[in-house]
């Protein structure tokens, strides 16, 4: 009898313990975790992983257990949209913090728009991303239409270079950046000597330094990401050549010092992810970057951090809305669109009717004799 009694009150803990058990909730990350590009991606997985960590008790007062679930795209647009696919497969992921390559977040987040998951980007720059509509792509960061110009004018207003070589590592991303500034420069004044471009995996220049040796740019635009530009930079200098070598925000990787050695001087670029040391609100948040992971945070971690959080607020909101239930994915795609988000590392966050940022910033970053220093700040309002 007593058996029986306590089998009894096992089972109704149980079956008490099962009804008000939470729900889980997930977001995902896709960035590139290995190959050339993983420490930037390491940065979008890792500050997307601090605003989860800081927001699990907002979510578990609302009966939700929240975690992020990590993918590594390797830069591949095949690879990135099947993690896409693996990530609309599992119903508990209401959002996606991503990409760090246009080319991998054009086709993945068309892939699921039909699923209504939708991504926050924290980094991808190319106007195609938006441009395309679509109600489940959304960015925190500027465009290329306004970072392609913002470089080109620097090239020629304040390099003072007449004569320039421009250069795309033939992605969506590389390409469209180099076309904007040099349209940007041609209406400057300045000569576009030579536009060609360079396969993103290619390592060995030279036969391109020995075209840029004959033709004597005052300036190189590089549209590219750091894991190429770096290696460009070392023999482009090992020949002697000091030209200024300017690009966009593929450069923002303290990788590029590091790949560049005794190169890495003369350089230029702007970036859409603000340096850390010029975002006051982010000092606490470097010290827990450095302290959970044992590296420094850098700008698209602030940037990866700011989008997660937009995600995630959205899911609240959209949870209230919904009379404090979980809300679906079509919920929570309506609810992040057109909310408001505030006391954010870079400042409020609202989205046009394509999913871009109504007001962000753009910085300019030089770089000499291996170190960094910013030159610039520029305000990016979309009309």
């Amino acid at each position: 009898m007593k058996k029986t009694a306590l089998s009894l009150s096992i089972l109704a803990a149980l079956t008490l313990g099962s009804a008000h058990a939470a729900t889980v909730v997930k977001i995902a990350s896709i960035s590139p975790l290995s190959g050339s590009n993983s420490n930037l991606g390491l940065q979008i997985k890792n500050g997307a992983q601090l605003a989860v960590n800081e927001m699990k008790a907002e979510f578990a007062k609302a009966g939700m257990t929240l975690s992020l679930v990590a993918y590594d795209d390797q830069a591949a647009p095949a690879t990135g949209t099947a993690a896409a696919r693996r990530a609309a497969a599992d119903k508990a992921v209401l959002g996606v913090v991503g990409t760090l390559n246009s080319g991998v977040v054009i086709p993945a987040s068309a892939a699921v728009a039909p699923s209504k998951l939708t991504f926050v980007s924290p980094a991808n720059t190319n106007e195609k991303v938006t441009d395309r509509g679509l109600k489940n792509m959304n960015r925190v960061c500027a465009r290329d239409d306004a970072q392609g110009p913002a470089g080109g004018e620097f090239v020629v207003k304040n390099l003072k270079a007449k004569k320039v070589y421009v250069l795309n590592d033939k992605t969506p991303y590389g390409q469209g950046l180099a076309d904007q500034a040099e349209k940007a420069m041609k209406a400057a004044g300045a000569t576009i000597v030579q536009s060609e471009g360079v396969a993103a995996e290619e390592r060995d220049f030279t036969a391109l330094i020995t075209k840029i040796q004959a033709l004597k740019p005052d300036a190189i635009y590089f549209g590219g990401l750091y894991g190429q530009v770096g290696p460009f930079l070392k023999q482009v200098r090992d020949k002697g050549i000091n030209t200024p070598v300017v690009g966009g925000d593929g450069f923002d990787s303290e990788d590029l010092i590091k790949l560049a050695g005794s190169g890495a001087s003369n350089v230029y670029f702007t970036t859409v992810a603000p340096p850390v040391e010029s975002v006051a609100a982010a000092k606490a948040l470097a010290a827990n970057y450095q302290k959970t992971f044992g590296a420094p945070l850098q700008g698209y971690g602030v940037m990866s951090y700011d989008a997660a959080k937009v995600v995630l607020q959205g899911i609240l909101n959209a949870y209230k809305l919904a009379g404090n239930k979980l809300p679906t994915r079509t919920q929570v795609e309506t609810s992040i669109r057109s909310g408001t988000y505030k006391d954010l590392m870079t400042g409020e966050v609202k989205f046009d009717k394509n999913g871009d940022r109504m007001t962000a910033k753009m910085y300019v970053i030089a770089v000499q004799g291996g170190k960094r220093s910013t030159a610039g700040t520029l305000n990016v309002v979309r009309k």
